[in-house]
């Protein structure tokens, strides 16, 4: 790992700018509308991860043209008198203006593989998803992860025995990436990338922050507080805003310096999942 790739490394997980492309600076508020790029320009911006899905945000991947229009038009578009979000921890993201969480006996039930593919990295990434899912289910009785390593020879998309994969990925666009709860069946899977050791911060804080993605929960610093890397304004506040979320990246006005969860974050995940 040469040090100019994990400088690469580290600049693509702090662009989460607004545009979160592929080199974007971080945003610290909406861009005018005026000063919108045209979508084709966005799109071809916009970095296509090796299973086809765009990313943004940093880490989100968004699955087809279509949907990543309709991200182009949140972004974009002045949020007027839909935006109720600018004076008020966890925000949850919203599809239609719905929740997006898993049902109660879903969110009992995340099952998991960690594909072979990681080789002599294998353990160190099934202790690392079991750090990140404990951080969750330790504050919420509503959320359960279940490995399941009978599934790790074949452990894609395709595998209906676990809901999600873990997989390697080779790439200086990012760490690690997620999905959300709406995401379809073929579009959920985690990917990691060999940086995860070498970025600095703890693996198993870095996998929490992407199961919190898996949970519904958007980037904090998307909120106005944050003074910096503005995302959109699809999500419901679940807490008071909370610069030391596991979900807000220290590199955007954050408190935390290992991505650590903080209380709010058990607050918000109750909020959404039970006590």
């Amino acid at each position: 790992m040469t040090r100019s790739r994990i400088s690469r490394i580290v600049t693509a997980l702090v662009g989460v700018s607004a545009l979160a492309l592929s080199g974007a600076t971080v945003a610290d508020a909406a861009p005018a509308k005026d000063k919108a790029p045209s979508f084709k320009k966005f799109e071809r911006s916009t970095y296509q991860d090796t299973d086809g899905q765009y990313l943004v945000n940093g880490d989100e991947p968004i699955s087809s043209t279509h949907s990543l229009r309709t991200f182009y038009r949140q972004v974009f578009d002045k949020p007027g008198k839909t935006n109720r979000h600018k004076v008020r921890g966890l925000v949850v993201n919203t599809v239609a203006g719905a929740d997006d969480r898993w049902s109660a006996g879903q969110a009992q039930n995340l099952t998991y593989c960690v594909s072979t593919a990681f080789d002599a990295d294998h353990d160190a990434i099934v202790a690392a998803m079991a750090e990140g899912a404990g951080l969750w289910e330790s504050a919420s009785s509503g959320v359960n992860f279940t490995y399941v390593p009978s599934a790790d020879s074949n452990c894609v998309t395709s595998n209906n025995s676990v809901l999600f994969p873990v997989e390697p990925v080779q790439t200086s666009q990012y760490i690690a990436r997620a999905f959300f709860p709406s995401s379809g069946d073929f579009e959920r899977n985690v990917l990691v990338d060999d940086s995860i050791f070498f970025s600095g911060w703890s693996p198993g804080n870095v996998l929490g922050h992407e199961l919190g993605h898996a949970l519904g929960f958007r980037h904090e610093h998307t909120r106005p507080e944050a003074g910096a890397c503005f995302e959109d304004y699809s999500w419901r506040p679940l807490t008071p805003y909370d610069s030391a979320s596991i979900m807000h990246y220290p590199q955007c006005n954050g408190s935390s310096a290992d991505l650590t969860f903080s209380a709010t974050d058990g607050t918000g995940v109750r909020a959404l999942y039970g006590p």
